[in-house]
């Protein structure tokens, strides 16, 4: 910055040779005296150190010497006055530069300082050199600070001490030297002024230190080069990167005041590089709970094992955050999911365990297993090679014995199986585009409370979130987008699945899932499931469906509320049990499906939304309400809303209880369900024993007739020679071949109407 260059300002005085006419003895005011003819003043042409310059005796306490032009002052900008004197004969007098501010209205500015310091002179003939700068700012080395209510000054020197002196006077200098303070001004510190080389070999860790100490606050600027980084630094001032870092895995960059990851990226010259820095930094340092990424998108071609670019921690459970950015999937080699066969066994006593397992270094952890007996979502959750054992996130319903196992390992943009626990971490508005290359998330083993808010998991080739173990408790979904890579398929030829659940309490809210196989497969129980819309139809006619959720627990203690489920089924199965068979554990119970929209189009007649499929006998329902749900077929009609899946086992009708279904309303669904179902039964005959059979198909499930609630006459009932029948009926529940008959029996043979309420349950 140099105004006499940038402005064209002159600010070098009139030589002395010009005229002594531009040289004032007072304040450089128009009026005043000058040394123009002065007797104690003279021009000296041919000084040995000075060429021409003054020659002035000293005859007042303070001999003024100004310039008489107006120098110009502007804000920010900084002027040094510069004389060389040298005494001649005489008292030896002190010297220091001074000055006269201006303001508006050629007014002069009081209440400044106007005098530089002093400086004696000591000896005949020895040139001293007298200096001050002038400027607006109250910065170091600025001897007159004067604000910016001057807007110009005039300019040179005082003769101090005694009189009688003669003195010759250079040439007064002024020069622009706010480049002097140019970094002060612009709020930037140097690395390379603390010692930094950028030379990609010196380590400049304790240069940056200095420098950040220096910086104080102000802006940390780090040039063009590579910089070695040996060890953990931390930042505290803003930094700005024009040359990138290099430092080892181990060593963290951590940067109290710009952290987001724009700034890594910069500071590493990678966009993956920066971002496991950043997240390296996030759980190591406790002054920032949230990494912004800032809108930027990170290309990968591999999956971002979370566990080692945070490098020294195997759990972690302190609220921290992700938000705001993209990733994308490139490539293929990095994605390509391992596969690996391997012969093990399996016994339902030690019912999470494989055991004897052959080439075991070689299976995965985080696998998917598949294998006879094995159900959906099953996966290797740890390794013990020592004991050539796998432990397993769930059950096989079947598999005793010992046979070949299919291990798949997907690849995951974040995957988070390295940690042992990990919890309470939030990814905020961020979209993975898997790209029909990578799936989405894998969480660790165990943890809790990992939220995944307003973002977008597209085209996961094979998952979009992935639980092999515990680490999905409390899980949280809100607010998020999911697109298959298989929309084009028909739905029994997909095989991606949103998610899976191991643990209890998970709230899965407010998403929209497009054509995946399952939206969710779920063990656990508290779930709550509530504002989704989920659709999982294709163009085929009179198509297949699959389930949209998969319950994989008998005792739920769930509710599925105020979702929009559009050509999928709520499947309920316990196939996570070693012994499916009804035994010491509870049978189907305690779900509730309420206020659901329920759709389907172009499906075959049998398709049925809610669908129980025990994977062994003598299961019952204990607990299930579906109540105020809209369900409607379009281009077709179902024959009923509910069936049971036999493969396995059917239920066990008679041991049937607190089953709730009512108030539900049907478009183009055949028979309608309800439980209890208020249902008219009229005997146009005269009979003792009136059977009623209308109640069976509307059963849920096929179940039986095990109930009846109330039976009201309506009107009189009557004998064949018309007297009234005041006594009630018994009533006796269950009859008929298929149990699904009511019979109610008078003391005599009498005809009329009653109205009844049947239950398919015992509701104690």
């Amino acid at each position: 910055m140099n105004k006499a260059i940038t402005d064209g300002l002159v600010f070098m005085p009139a030589a002395f040779e010009a005229g002594l006419s531009h040289w004032s003895s007072e304040d450089g005011l128009p009026g005043q005296a000058t040394y123009q003819g002065a007797a104690n003043a003279a021009l000296v042409p041919a000084d040995q150190d000075f060429g021409g310059c003054l020659e002035l005796v000293k005859t007042a306490a303070v001999q003024k010497l100004r310039y008489t032009g107006q120098t110009t002052l502007l804000p920010g900008c900084y002027l040094r006055i510069r004389a060389r004197v040298k005494a001649i004969s005489g008292n030896l007098p002190s010297v220091r530069i001074a000055g006269h501010a201006m303001g508006a209205g050629n007014a002069h500015v009081p209440g400044l300082v106007e005098q530089g310091p002093e400086v004696a002179l000591t000896a005949y003939g020895e040139v001293v050199t007298v200096e001050a700068i002038v400027g607006s700012g109250w910065r170091g080395g600025v001897a007159m600070p004067w604000g910016t209510a001057p807007v110009w000054g005039h300019f040179g020197l005082d003769l101090t001490g005694p009189t009688g002196g003669v003195v010759r006077i250079d040439d007064i200098e002024i020069e622009d030297v706010t480049g002097v303070f140019l970094r002060d001004m612009l709020d930037v510190v140097d690395v390379r002024d603390y010692g930094a080389r950028g030379d990609g070999a010196t380590d400049d860790a304790a240069a940056f230190a200095a420098a950040d100490a220096a910086a104080a606050g102000r802006v940390l600027l780090v040039p063009a080069g590579t910089y070695r980084i040996a060890s953990t630094v931390t930042l505290r001032s803003p930094v700005r990167f024009e040359g990138t870092l290099t430092m080892p895995d181990d060593a963290r960059l951590q940067l109290a005041r710009s952290f987001d990851l724009p700034t890594y990226i910069d500071a590493f010259g990678d966009e993956v590089t920066g971002f496991r820095k950043a997240i390296q930094a996030l759980f190591n340092f406790t002054d920032h709970d949230a990494l912004d990424m800032k809108g930027r998108r990170i290309d990968l071609t591999a999956p971002i094992d979370v566990h080692a670019a945070v490098g020294n921690k195997d759990s972690w459970a302190q609220r921290r955050i992700l938000r705001n950015g993209q990733f994308n999937a490139e490539g293929d080699a990095g994605w390509t999911p391992e596969v690996v066969t391997s012969q093990a066994s399996y016994s339902a006593a030690n019912p999470l365990v494989l055991t004897g397992v052959a080439n075991i270094a070689a299976v995965p952890v985080g696998a998917l297993v598949s294998g006879a007996g094995v159900g959906r979502e099953v996966y290797v959750r740890a390794r013990n090679e020592a004991t050539n054992s796998l432990t397993l996130s769930q059950p096989l319903y079947g598999g005793a014995g010992t046979q070949v196992f299919t291990f798949t390992r997907f690849r995951y943009v974040l995957d988070f199986s390295g940690f042992q626990n990990f919890s309470r971490f939030t990814v905020d508005d961020v979209e993975f585009l898997c790209n029909g290359l990578a799936s989405g998330i894998l969480l660790a083993p165990e943890g809790e409370t990992f939220h995944l808010r307003d973002s977008a998991i597209t085209r996961p080739r094979d998952r979009g979130i992935t639980s092999i173990g515990s680490g999905c408790q409390d899980l949280l979904i809100d607010r998020c987008h999911f697109l298959s890579n298989e929309t084009a398929l028909r739905s029994q030829d997909r095989t991606s699945i949103v998610a899976n659940i191991n643990a209890n309490d998970c709230k899965i809210r407010d998403n929209r899932v497009v054509r995946f196989r399952h939206f969710l497969v779920a063990a656990g129980n508290g779930h709550i499931l509530q504002g989704n819309h989920w659709f999982q139809g294709d163009e085929e006619t009179k198509g297949l469906r699959n389930a949209g959720i998969v319950l994989a627990e008998t005792n739920l203690k769930a509710l599925i509320v105020g979702n929009y489920i559009d050509n999928s089924s709520i499947e309920w199965t316990n196939e996570y049990e070693a012994d499916p068979a009804f035994g010491d554990q509870l049978s189907f119970g305690g779900l509730t499906v309420t206020g659901n929209i329920f759709t389907a189009n172009d499906v075959a007649n049998w398709f049925s939304w809610l669908v129980v499929k025990p994977y062994g006998a003598g299961h019952f329902i204990q607990g299930l309400t579906v109540t105020g749900n809209v369900f409607k077929v379009l281009n077709g009609s179902i024959a009923r809303i509910e069936s049971v899946d036999t493969t396995f086992a059917p239920l066990d009708f008679q041991r049937m209880r607190n089953v709730v279904v009512e108030n539900n309303t049907f478009t183009s669904v055949d028979q309608l369900t309800a439980s209890p179902v208020f249902l008219q039964a009229d005997q146009t005959s005269e009979a003792a024993t009136w059977v009623v059979a209308g109640a069976g198909p509307f059963m849920p499930f096929g179940g039986w007739c095990r109930n009846v609630e109330s039976v009201v006459a309506e009107g009189a009932i009557t004998t064949a020679a018309g007297a009234r029948v005041t006594e009630m009926p018994f009533v006796s529940v269950e009859q008929g071949s298929a149990r699904q008959e009511v019979r109610l029996t008078w003391s005599q043979a009498c005809k009329g109407r009653v109205q009844l309420r049947v239950r398919v349950d015992n509701p104690n």
